[in-house]
């Protein structure tokens, strides 16, 4: 019996339909397998689901930062295409813009030279410090996105590898974020500028490796990208490239069992029934799995670690349909005009509704008409919250209140009389949706001890032929290494059959 005549015989079970799964789906497709994506909600993407109103807006659900281009474009070629045969990408330019008061505004320019224009403008001898800190950040993008990332966490023996040996000391890992951008700028706009990411993907910039620098060299160098028709373009792209592989997907298919056998999966228990499988990547909410999923004696992980895990934030977001045009809104548009050492204190260690929050606003609707009706004006808003915290409508209306006063003073527009769609979501709608680990947002923050090895870890150590993939594992949240992911659990699985 020839091995593809073995492969097609063996099945494979994907639990989730974020970009994790989908990515894990495709590859194991590639190579003969088959496979079935179980997705426990009616659309696929996950939290990159999209939001189609009756009265004609689409609104991305989730992610809206496109960065890291490569990481897309090397899963199409991965399959022989290009994003490009798939849809459409934008360079925005300015690729973002920051808030700090109505009339202190920076527009973060595409062209590099002009950034740095911009830089030395706020401060004298900061455009030379830029190109420096940001050749260190190409050295560890460079090292983390070409190695890093495709490390399976599984030994440190992967580390063996004689440019991660002779760059441990410029990766900084053990060095703080904070104290790094410091080092090179003291205008607290320029800092607030470099440390956003981190706020919003991860933890305290103090809290967090200055490895993480590369986040920056993405955003201000490589540029802000935007698929037209928003991420769901992305996701239906991806999804279409493992059915043309020969992968199967399920909705409304919410797993309830995994049947395991002399440790090994056997099969899964589902709204779909029960159907035998050979092995299992489960890109769902890795807490979710081993809590709800599997017997206490199968986890890789008690309720007291999971506990004393730090979590990236959740966040409060409202979709908003407007009847005008708002103005002096960018594609994408940073509020920092109260504290955000404060703010990150009342989600990192405090754990409460934030007092003075910073917020974001994504208008895809000036880049992309279709996301809109004609003269309308699409607006996703978010709101860094921390996890595991109650969200009930009258504390979501009141900080509704609260961002709209801000955002109508710097705008100009009574935005509130222009609705025409409204919606939020928080804490308990990621627990409902995904079932995510105390409503987190974003996965597990970026801290040195949850940084590669230290995550939790993408076998199972009981179960011979299950894997994990997604936000909760290596190499972490955002959308490109979720991507990743679903290709490393991929690959270990493929390597586990083969033996």
């Amino acid at each position: 019996m020839s091995t593809t005549t073995n492969k097609v015989q063996t099945k494979i079970a994907i639990i989730g339909a974020g970009f994790a799964g989908i990515s894990a789906a495709a590859y194991l497709s590639k190579q003969g397998y088959q496979v079935d994506v179980y997705e426990k909600n009616a659309d696929i993407g996950g939290r990159a689901r999209q939001l189609i109103t009756e009265n004609g807006y689409l609104f991305d659900m989730g992610p809206s930062w496109y960065w890291m281009p490569e990481v897309f474009e090397k899963f199409f070629n991965d399959f022989g295409y290009k994003a490009a045969d798939f849809y459409e990408l934008q360079l925005l330019d300015p690729g973002f813009s920051v808030v700090f008061g109505s009339d202190d505004v920076l527009n973060i320019p595409a062209n590099f030279e002009e950034l740095c224009q911009l830089f030395e403008s706020i401060e004298t001898g900061s455009a030379k410090k830029l190109k420096a800190f940001l050749a260190e950040a190409a050295y560890k993008y460079n090292i983390g996105m070409g190695k890093l990332v495709y490390k399976p966490g599984l030994s440190l023996m992967e580390f063996a590898d004689a440019d991660l040996i002779k760059g441990l000391f410029k990766l900084q890992v053990f060095t703080s974020f904070s104290e790094h951008v410091k080092k090179y700028f003291k205008d607290p706009r320029l800092i607030a500028l470099m440390e956003f990411p981190v706020l919003f993907l991860g933890a305290m910039p103090e809290d967090t490796p200055a490895l993480y620098s590369l986040m920056n060299y993405a955003g201000l160098k490589l540029g802000t990208w935007y698929p037209k028709g928003g991420f769901g373009k992305v996701i239906k792209a991806m999804k279409t490239i493992a059915e043309m592989q020969g992968a199967k997907f399920h909705t409304n298919a919410a797993v309830t069992k995994i049947e395991v056998k002399e440790n090994q999966v056997v099969g899964l228990a589902s709204d779909k029934g029960t159907h035998h499988y050979d092995g299992l990547i489960a890109a769902a909410d890795y807490h979710h799995v081993e809590e709800k999923l599997l017997n206490t004696t199968q986890r890789n992980y008690s309720e007291k670690y999971w506990d004393n895990r730090v979590l990236a934030p959740s966040c409060l977001i409202f979709y908003l349909g407007v009847n005008t045009r708002v103005a002096r809104l960018n594609h994408h548009t940073l509020f920092f005009d109260e504290d955000l050492k404060q703010h990150s204190q009342e989600i990192y260690k405090q754990a409460q509704w934030p007092t003075k929050p910073l917020f974001y606003v994504c208008c895809p609707s000036v880049t992309d008409p279709s996301v809109a009706p004609a003269g309308h004006e699409n607006l996703f808003v978010l709101m860094p919250l921390a996890t595991d915290i109650k969200d009930p409508e009258a504390i979501r209306e009141q900080y509704f209140d609260l961002i709209m006063d801000r955002l109508e003073a710097y705008t100009g527009t009574p935005i509130r009389k222009h609705l025409d769609y409204k919606k939020s979501y928080c804490v308990s709608d990621f627990i409902t949706d995904y079932n995510s680990f105390k409503g987190n947002a974003y996965g597990l923050a970026n801290t040195l001890m949850q940084t590669a090895n230290l995550k939790p870890t993408l076998k199972n150590k009981k179960i011979n032929n299950l894997f994990y993939a997604g936000q909760l594992t290596v190499p972490g949240p955002g959308v490109p290494p979720s991507i990743i992911s679903g290709n490393l659990a991929a690959q270990q699985l493929i390597k586990h059959l083969n033996k």
